[in-house]
């Protein structure tokens, strides 16, 4: 039998997850502080609503997928453990280090599944960049860049670096292998008191240096992440049409008689097969109550993730921190 699954929270991310699920056939059940929100996904596509407080203990749900304020994420995904149900928790996991490894010891504790949302990981094209990397087509890579930059999703509680930057971090960090052994932030809050824009740079064990740039308050948009290796670079441009969201290129650069040249070659944009990243992350949710399976996002590694916000969370700019 299929897992049966529900979503507590009905906002807009929530939303999405209720209905891909139910493209998937294992959506049970909505949930949300807004009863009358619940009652209208619940009639709108064919389950149950369940009030918040009555969800944990229900026996007719296996799973259940967290789309909430972050600062609720780890209690109720603790809640939800406990009562022997396995997790998917939108990013971030928790506000706290603290919290996310508690989060953590519990899903390991009641040998359950803990699953983090950062759905880019199931892209297509970063799957295949992150393939051409591992075969070794890029060489050793050198040097990573990200840059997430638009207009809107202003948030009360959330700063733009915690509310942009985890997907990138999760990419990163699933490139790199490794955790930072410097963070540096620095950022600025130009509405009110939350940073509306941040860059954060990390060195890696090896010298590999790793730069990302987060901005709500941008004209255009950016959703770009740059892999420089030493035989060759990529671009993964989320922006850009299917054909051309990965691209290599294939650039010289060497030494003659005592100064650098180089020849800069025309990209070549590497096949990738299109897909839904929200659809392909909840299937492999599925596939991990199904098998149990350890997640391709663990809660360890989005612990990694909050260590970095955290070490990088400068609102005025020039404090240099360390993850902890």
């Amino acid at each position: 039998m299929k897992p049966r699954i529900a979503v507590l929270g009905c906002g807009y991310w929530g939303s999405n997850h209720i209905r891909t699920l139910k493209s998937l056939g294992v959506l049970a059940a909505v949930s949300d502080a807004n009863a009358a929100r619940a009652e209208g996904f619940a009639s709108e596509h064919d389950c149950i609503a369940i009030a918040p407080e009555d969800l944990f203990d229900h026996p007719d749900i296996d799973a259940l997928v967290l789309a909430l304020p972050p600062q609720f994420h780890a209690e109720y995904a603790m809640r939800a453990m406990r009562a022997g149900k396995d997790v998917l928790v939108e990013k971030p996991i928790a506000l706290t280090v603290a919290d996310a490894e508690k989060a953590v010891a519990v899903a390991r504790e009641e040998k359950r599944i803990i699953m983090v949302g950062h759905v880019l990981r199931f892209h297509p094209a970063f799957e295949k960049l992150k393939a051409l990397i591992d075969q070794g087509d890029l060489g050793e890579v050198r040097y990573i860049h990200s840059h997430r930059l638009g207009l809107g999703k202003f948030h009360t509680e959330n700063d733009a670096l915690w509310d942009l930057a985890p997907h990138d971090l999760s990419m990163i960090l699933a490139i790199t292998g490794a955790s930072p052994v410097e963070v540096r932030g620095e950022g600025a809050a130009l509405l009110d008191h939350l940073s509306d824009f941040a860059h954060v740079h990390m060195r890696f064990p090896g010298g590999l240096r790793s730069h990302l740039f987060i901005s709500r308050l941008n004209p255009y948009r950016e959703r770009r992440l740059t892999v420089v290796g030493d035989k060759a670079m990529a671009v993964f441009d989320d922006v850009e049409p299917w054909p051309r969201k990965l691209a290599v290129y294939r650039h010289a650069v060497w030494q003659d008689s005592g100064h650098w040249a180089f020849t800069a070659n025309e990209p070549a944009y590497v096949q990738v097969e299109e897909g839904m990243p929200l659809t392909r992350e909840l299937e492999h949710f599925i596939h991990c109550i199904e098998t149990r399976e350890a997640p391709r996002t663990t809660g360890e590694e989005a612990i990694e993730v909050l260590r970095i916000l955290t070490a990088g969370s400068v609102v005025h700019g020039g404090r240099v921190n360390q993850p902890s």
